[in-house]
């Protein structure tokens, strides 16, 4: 039965709209009508509806010439009304551009959405691409350092349930993608106290995470760091890096259901 029969309160015309607006993102940044429709699973003319009325309240913008859509300067409003309203992004904020100098490195805030997480807030070097640099980015758990540093802080048997069946998306050709092995790396990430990969999403990369935990308890975010191996062994980011994540991690105090 469709949901708009089963929930009164559903407004199936909003889902598809938003379900227009999720499709532009770092691989779609410019999107057709008939892509539109396909992507979205809609029918031509529904999509023409849409996408013609988020054209005409703003939030795409059409080439006059190709009649193509892209994202308007309104997707970055939204954007800061989460910042505004999180009150993680308001406490961690502060403290990882203070973390970032002290150690020279990128420094970023991933929140856990779902299965995957998303990095909040991004303080980068000079040195830092610019994919690494944009708040937004949505990437598996499983796989990321950040995401296994929050696994590592749920019972044991939400663990199991994660690894054995958690999206893994590789972004390398070093992603794990043996579940035994992730869990390995996960439980490692229990007895240690942070999340750690090596080359699993950008080749020759590092990077180390810390669980940032809610008033109630439950991992809900992290302080991570990324770092070239060209430059830092794992040993000395374990020495060197691993006991300030985990500091500015413990000092960040979020009320219940933050």
């Amino acid at each position: 039965m469709p949901r708009e029969k089963q929930d009164t309160l559903f407004v199936g015309s909003l889902d598809k709209g938003l379900r227009v607006l999720s499709l532009f993102n770092e691989h779609h940044t410019v999107l057709g009508l008939t892509e539109i429709a396909e992507l979205a699973g809609l029918d031509k003319s529904a999509a023409q509806r849409l996408t013609n009325t988020l054209h005409k309240t703003g939030y795409l913008n059409k080439d006059p010439e190709s009649r193509r859509y892209s994202p308007s300067i309104k997707f970055l409003e939204l954007g800061n009304a989460y910042q505004w309203a999180d009150p993680l992004v308001q406490l961690a904020m502060p403290k990882a551009i203070e973390l970032g100098r002290s150690l020279g490195e990128r420094v970023n805030v991933a929140r856990l959405a779902g299965q995957e997480i998303v990095y909040v807030i991004r303080i980068p070097t000079q040195l830092t691409a610019f994919g690494a640099m944009v708040a937004g980015r949505r990437l598996s758990a499983l796989t990321t350092s950040s995401g296994r540093a929050m696994i590592a802080r749920l019972s044991e048997e939400e663990r199991k349930v994660a690894v054995a069946t958690w999206p893994i998306k590789p972004l390398t050709p070093k992603t794990t993608t043996d579940r035994a092995k992730i869990g390995e790396a996960i439980e490692e990430a229990v007895a240690y106290g942070y999340g750690l990969t090596h080359s699993e999403n950008i080749m020759n990369e590092i990077g180390i995470a810390a669980p940032i935990m809610s008033g109630d308890g439950r991992p809900v975010a992290t302080v991570q760091c990324s770092v070239s191996s060209l430059k830092w062994s794992v040993e000395r980011v374990r020495g060197e890096l691993a006991p300030h994540l985990i500091e500015v991690a413990n000092s960040i105090h979020l009320p219940r259901g933050a």
